[in-house]
């Protein structure tokens, strides 16, 4: 018998032609099989200046950061339709073709559930307000929301958003299939039995490859994850989570519950928007806090409450106290920190320079002993919930 190697080769994996210049360890996320760095590109701050502040970055600068992520090795980048109103998501497609960025390799992540506005600049919210503007039906986790996004609409034309939202999300990035989806945050409105049949939908269809869940409560995830095994649907691989120095609330249901399925949590805002960065007296003098006020003020509340004043104070300075013994920056050992989290498969950082993507980048060669981690832990006392 002979065998035609033409006929065999296209299903052998392509080699990069890229030879990555710096050292990345590649984990599973969760007990998937889906290797991701330990490092995940967070595309939020790319886009429209307009939508969140001026510290979002344009597209050229944005392709920058991409590139360079991808030589130094990380292989995985998180957007979402939302961010920029489907720009962010634009920007990276074209990246990953103006660069040559070789699919087989790559591990894009988008996201769905949110509006997105016919403008690039109007963040919009779910709820009766925005149905009476034409937006009906155009968000939350509804089999038309998830439906229409595959391109099933055409042979299925009662099914609906998460659908839309995959279709879309797959012309702006200009690829046939997205490799993890994940719903953006849980949708009251929506029957879990929905969401997750739409979910299966997606991936048995070929736009999606996994499906993981993100900013929910722990009984809501338990829920869907518990129907989608009990009906042998596609499971959740991943909790897209807020998680770091400041906020530790996950570490409560969340992560136990992670730990019951096997699903890996890749934390957003491990840097506490940059609150867990800097000193305190220089975290006025960036482009985020000039937009949006002192950015670690999303963790203490009202500023007139001394008391939280003080004690977010005191976590940031112990950041910055174990950075100048070890002669590191303060975005190392919080970043650090994350990956020394049990169940933590990867944070997502996202950066608006080529220097401080490096120094994030760096973060993943550093291991915290364990008393250095006790000392950045044990002043935590709870909080109200953020993020969801």
């Amino acid at each position: 018998m002979t065998i035609d190697v033409s006929e065999i080769l296209p299903f052998f994996p392509r080699m990069s032609t890229v030879e990555h210049t710096k050292k990345m360890e590649y984990v599973r996320l969760g007990q998937s099989g889906l290797k991701i760095s330990k490092i995940i590109l967070g595309c939020m701050s790319f886009g429209d200046p307009n939508y969140l502040g001026n510290w979002v970055l344009k597209e050229e600068d944005a392709s920058k950061q991409i590139k360079a992520a991808y030589d130094a090795g990380i292989n995985a980048f998180d957007t979402a339709n939302t961010y920029s109103n489907g720009g962010s998501e634009r920007i990276l497609g074209r990246a990953i073709k103006e660069h040559r960025l070789p699919r087989d390799e790559i591990v894009i992540m988008t996201k769905v559930f949110f509006p997105l506005c016919r403008d690039s600049k109007t963040q919009l919210f779910p709820g009766p307000e925005i149905d009476s503007m034409g937006y009906v039906n155009q968000y939350g986790l509804s089999r038309k929301v998830l439906l229409v996004s595959s391109f099933l609409a055409i042979q299925l034309t009662v099914q609906k958003h998460i659908f839309d939202s995959v279709k879309h999300s797959l012309q702006r990035l200009q690829l046939e299939y997205i490799d993890l989806l994940q719903c953006h945050r849980f949708d009251p409105d929506t029957p879990i039995e929905e969401t997750m049949q739409a979910l299966h939908d997606v991936v048995k269809a070929g736009y999606v490859r996994y499906i993981g869940m993100s900013s929910c409560y722990a009984w809501q995830f338990h829920a869907m994850q518990n129907y989608a095994i009990a009906n042998n649907l596609t499971p959740f691989v991943s909790m897209q989570n807020h998680h770091n120095l400041l906020y530790r609330e996950e570490e409560r249901e969340m992560f136990p519950t992670l730990k019951l399925f096997g699903v890996g949590a890749i934390p957003w805002s491990p840097l506490a928007r940059g609150g867990l960065a800097r000193p305190l007296e220089k975290q006025n003098n960036t482009k985020r806090a000039e937009s949006e006020g002192m950015p670690p003020s999303v963790y203490t509340g009202s500023l007139a409450n001394q008391t939280i004043v003080k004690r977010h104070a005191f976590y940031v300075n112990r950041v910055e106290e174990i950075a100048k013994k070890r002669g590191i920056s303060m975005a190392q050992v919080s970043v650090a920190w994350s990956l020394s989290k049990e169940g933590v498969s990867a944070p997502i950082v996202g950066t608006t320079s080529l220097a401080n993507l490096e120094d994030a980048i760096a973060a993943t060669h550093i291991k915290l002993t364990e008393d250095e981690i006790k000392y950045l832990e044990e002043p935590y006392q709870p909080m109200a919930i953020l993020g969801h």
